[in-house]
């Protein structure tokens, strides 16, 4: 019987996919007004265990109980867990873009009578859920033109309009930035302060720690231990250890730089316009070198213009008035498509690699061999026992987690995701490779793999750069340092030079310059 403390317990949870059992009698319990964190690595159960409590998995297709307020629950889908005031906010957002916010929040709860929506009541409700969130901004505003971080608000809004009792947010801050990030933390401890209880999945372990008051970190489908704060040991690196079974001493392998004297890299003077906002540049005279065997980070605030100048160079898939010159081993060659990319050995690997990067609904296989099909064709006949070979060896090399090449790409994890998407780029055996959030989403031991595979590909003498939200991240890997604000470079660091504080010096000083 639950006791009064808990709004949640699940016992002994067990589901299994094709035979294959993926939680083993996994229990969490889960305290009233609290923020509890699951944990664990990329493919522990921790989405499959939330899917069973929200009802996307329904009762009859899992062993064991759940058991919210005090009563046992046999959700047959979504609907009856959001009746009970469970909700969730899964990391892609459930938004349609072309509605406003209003209509979004409401969207299959509308205020109706006799058939007919109330938009009066609508907006006017939809005003103060924003306001609850501590979203300034009119709802009949389109969800499109709303950045990331205020539609993951949105969504909470949602939630909260629904009278939920218990929100599953499922890493909600993965794609923010740091100042969106932090209010949202402040906002899951003022809901917390109002009542509001919360279970929060994330791999930034510093959020974790920063909110959660207990903790249940899963590994291999199984619960391995349940912490409280001001009781147990929070600290990150025992966390760590329980997700991957192993002390890590180290979040960054060591490498021993064989950077060459000889440029193997270069962009010079690249210039494009914004093609959305007429009269504003996108990039403003760009000039970077990568030599061979190199690691070279991209930093830089949100907006600042990194992924727009992979996307350019590659292929020119953003701004437009595009000039400038890119040069590889001493000699100009044309990028200017995605095709004229890869025969020049560029690689891009994008940061959105569940829309852009993979096709979610075929194998790892096809994934994995679909940029360079004509290395496994002959008169356009493609040789399919070569293909599935070949990406055998691939996934076999980067430690790729499936049963065989042929499972979906979509029922991986997000680590395994992310070397399909690697597997896909280095079977093109390229030079440049241009990394844009190669470690987004995925855990602390998956990323610590990615890191590695980036070392051999430097040891290899293949020129790597690397873009990424997370400054440690950029710190940790890369030889020298790029720093970029507004579409500009406003700063060049070598790796001794590169601290935080460096970081930010470059950037703020651009700002006071274009004030």
């Amino acid at each position: 019987m639950l006791t009064n403390d808990f709004i949640l317990e699940m016992h002994d949870i067990i589901k299994e996919f094709s035979g294959v059992r993926v939680l083993k009698k996994v229990n969490l319990s889960v305290k009233k007004g609290t923020i509890h964190a699951l944990v664990g690595e990329n493919g522990a159960g921790k989405s499959t265990l939330m899917n069973i409590l929200s009802g996307v998995y329904p009762y009859g297709t899992y062993d064991g109980s759940i058991i919210f307020e005090g009563s046992e629950c046999k959700f047959k889908n979504i609907k009856d867990s959001e009746k009970t005031g469970i909700a969730i906010i899964h990391q892609e957002l459930a938004l349609v873009p072309y509605l406003t916010i209003g209509e979004n929040l409401f969207l299959g709860n509308e205020y109706q009578k006799n058939g007919m929506v109330n938009w009066d009541e609508t907006y006017l409700e939809a005003g103060r859920l924003l306001h609850k969130v501590g979203l300034n901004e009119d709802p009949h505003t389109l969800v499109k033109d709303i950045n990331i971080g205020k539609q993951q608000l949105v969504e909470i809004a949602k939630a909260l309009g629904k009278s939920a009792k218990l929100l599953i947010l499922d890493e909600p801050t993965a794609a923010l930035t740091e100042t969106d990030s932090q209010h949202l933390l402040d906002l899951m401890k003022e809901l917390k302060a109002n009542g509001l209880t919360s279970i929060l999945i994330s791999h930034k372990l510093n959020e974790v720690t920063e909110v959660a008051d207990s903790i249940t970190v899963i590994r291999d489908g199984e619960t391995i231990e349940n912490l409280v704060k001001g009781t147990d040991d929070i600290t990150e690196d025992h966390i760590i250890q329980g997700m991957v079974g192993r002390k890590m001493t180290e979040r960054f392998p060591e490498r021993q730089s064989k950077v060459s004297e000889e440029v193997g890299f270069e962009i010079k003077n690249w210039t494009a316009d914004n093609e959305l906002v007429e009269g504003k540049k996108l990039l403003d005279d760009i000039n970077i070198k990568v030599h061979k065997g190199e690691v070279v980070g991209l930093a830089g605030l949100m907006g600042a213009g990194r992924t727009e100048l992979a996307m350019s160079v590659f292929g020119k898939l953003r701004g437009k008035n595009i000039h400038g010159t890119v040069v590889k081993d001493g000699k100009e060659i044309d990028t200017g498509t995605v095709r004229d990319a890869i025969n020049n050995k560029i690689a891009y690997v994008t940061e959105d690699r569940k829309s852009a990067g993979l096709i979610l609904s075929g194998s790892v296989c096809m994934n994995i061999t679909i940029a360079d099909l004509r290395h496994f064709s002959k008169h356009h006949v493609l040789d399919e026992d070569l293909e599935v070979r070949t990406a055998d060896e691939c996934r076999s090399k980067l430690g790729i987690k499936s049963n065989d090449v042929f499972q979906t790409v979509g029922s991986l994890s997000g680590g395994n995701q992310q070397k399909v998407v690697l597997g896909k780029w280095i079977l093109t055996n390229p030079d440049i490779l241009i990394l844009d959030e190669p470690t987004r989403g995925i855990d602390v031991g998956a990323k610590y793999e990615i890191y590695t595979i980036i070392n051999q590909l430097a040891e290899n003498g293949k020129c790597v750069i690397i873009i990424s939200s997370e400054l440690p991240e950029i710190l940790g890997i890369s030889d020298r340092i790029y720093v970029m604000n507004d579409g500009k470079i406003v700063g060049e660091l070598s790796k001794d030079e590169a601290k935080p504080e460096r970081v930010m010096q470059c950037i703020m000083a651009n700002k006071k310059i274009g004030a």
